[in-house]
This record gives structure tokens, C-alpha cells and sequence, in this order.
């Protein structure tokens, strides 16, 4: 097994939406190990996205090939960048429905019916407007520039990780310097082991016994754990659990 050690570094201001409070969105300090399995290209999203979920399908194949990432922890303290968004429309023309802002698509003339808008095209055809399921306005948290966040890769061959990557809703720029690691096989109890994992991806070798949970989507995360059984113990006293894989096969 070949285990890399990559530092990200974050040259621009990186969101995700962990945790939604009212019109708060919020980017909890951490980056999850299905987001960078997609970002260092080890597997590929489609480019239309018509929301169905490929966990399963993608991830399943990493593990056949024994590739894994773990997830990326912040490093020291971390910094956020806030700011407000208004995603209304500033369009030409534009009216308040039931439930529903409406704006006229190009090409269309709209109408009122009984207090419902409506879109007609050239041809004639008329199509209701609908309510559109996305926020107007709000904060957004950032990860600022400059944080700092560690996550380890592991394969059975020697294999390339990107300098660069992109992360988050707004493909946000990240450096990567990896570093191959010498390791020992150890057997151990209590454990401790402070870096962010996946607990959906230990194996049953693997006893859990003291953790802390970090509830974010698409997979809850744990850290400052206690593990007893097989791990891989890095330069630096860094213990990894061993036969680590994605924890996806429940997944529809």
C-alpha cells in the first residue's frame, strides 16, 4: 500500500453548505472525503447534472481499484470570510406571484389568470409559473484564503495527485503538495486519533470507542477518536486505520 499525505492549501475563498440556519449557510471547517475523491479526478461527476446521486457507482469502483481518501482536516485555527448574497432577479420585468416570483423568459409574453402568471411563447403554448426552490438572499460562511487542510491517499500502486483542484459550490481553487509516507503495520488499543474520518468507511476490525461527531451531508464525520485494531502508524506517530474503504455499498 502507497500512502500520500496531502497539504491543501486554499487559494480562494471555498463553500460548502454544511449547515443551513434560516438564510445562514454555513461551510464547516472540513472538506469530506466523497467531495475530494471528485476533485483530485480519482473519479468523474457527469457533466449535466440532472440531480441523481452516483455515490455508489463511482466510489464502488475506487474500491475495487483499492483507492481511498480520507477526509481533509483543518489545520490550527480556522478562518471564515462572510458575506451577503441577493440572488433576485435584475431583470427587465418582473412580478410577484402566489408563492412564486415571476420573470419573463425570452421569447415570451406573460399573462394573469385568476392571479396566476403565465408564460406564452410564439407558437402560442402558455406555461404556468412555477415556484423556483432556491434562496433569494442570505450569508454565506467561507473558508477563507489561505486555510491549511491535511487528508491522506492511499492505493496498492504508486499514483499521481493533482497540484491543483478545484472544491466546493463555486469550484474554488486549492494547491496540493502530496508526499509519500513510510509506514509500519501495528495492531493497537486505544488508539487516539485526532484527524478527521469516515466512520461509514472503517472496517469491522476497526472498534470504536470514544469519538466526536461532526453531522454534516452528505455523510456524518468523526475526530478525535478512539480506535482499537489494525492501523497503518505514519512518520510523525500518525495512526490511520487499516482497510479503510468507501462506505457506499447500502447506498441506493
Amino acid at each position: 500500500m502507497y500512502i500520500y499525505r496531502c497539504q491543501l492549501t486554499f487559494m480562494e475563498k471555498t463553500f460548502f453548505s454544511s449547515r443551513e440556519i434560516s438564510n445562514c449557510y454555513y461551510t464547516e471547517p472540513l472538506i469530506g472525503n466523497y467531495a475530494l475523491a471528485y476533485a483530485m479526478g480519482f473519479c468523474q461527476s457527469p457533466y449535466f447534472n440532472d440531480g441523481t446521486i452516483h455515490y455508489r457507482q463511482h466510489l464502488g469502483a475506487l474500491n475495487e481499484r483499492g483507492v481511498y481518501v480520507t477526509p481533509a482536516t483543518i489545520q490550527g485555527q480556522p478562518r471564515f470570510f462572510v458575506e451577503q448574497f441577493n440572488a433576485q432577479p435584475e431583470t427587465y420585468w418582473f412580478a410577484m406571484g402566489r408563492g412564486v416570483l415571476v420573470t419573463r423568459p425570452d421569447g415570451c409574453q406573460m399573462e394573469q389568470d385568476s392571479g396566476t402568471w403565465y408564460a406564452r411563447d410564439a407558437s402560442g403554448n402558455r406555461t404556468m409559473a412555477r415556484p423556483a426552490n432556491r434562496p433569494q438572499f442570505g450569508r454565506i460562511r467561507y473558508l477563507a484564503v489561505g486555510n491549511e487542510a491535511v487528508c491522506y491517499v492511499l492505493n496498492p500502486a504508486p499514483i499521481e495527485v493533482p497540484g491543483y483542484v478545484r472544491l466546493g459550490k463555486f469550484m474554488s481553487k486549492a494547491r496540493v503538495v502530496s508526499q509519500p509516507l513510510d509506514y509500519q503495520e501495528v495492531a493497537g488499543e486505544h488508539v487516539s486519533v485526532p484527524q478527521l474520518l469516515n466512520p461509514a468507511d472503517l472496517p469491522p476490525g476497526i472498534k470504536m470507542e470514544l469519538y466526536d461527531l461532526v453531522t454534516v451531508p452528505p455523510t456524518p464525520l468523526v475526530r478525535n477518536a478512539l480506535l482499537s485494531g489494525a492501523f497503518y502508524r505514519l512518520d510523525g506517530g500518525t495512526h490511520l486505520p487499516k482497510g479503510m474503504r468507501f462506505g457506499v455499498e447500502g447506498l441506493g
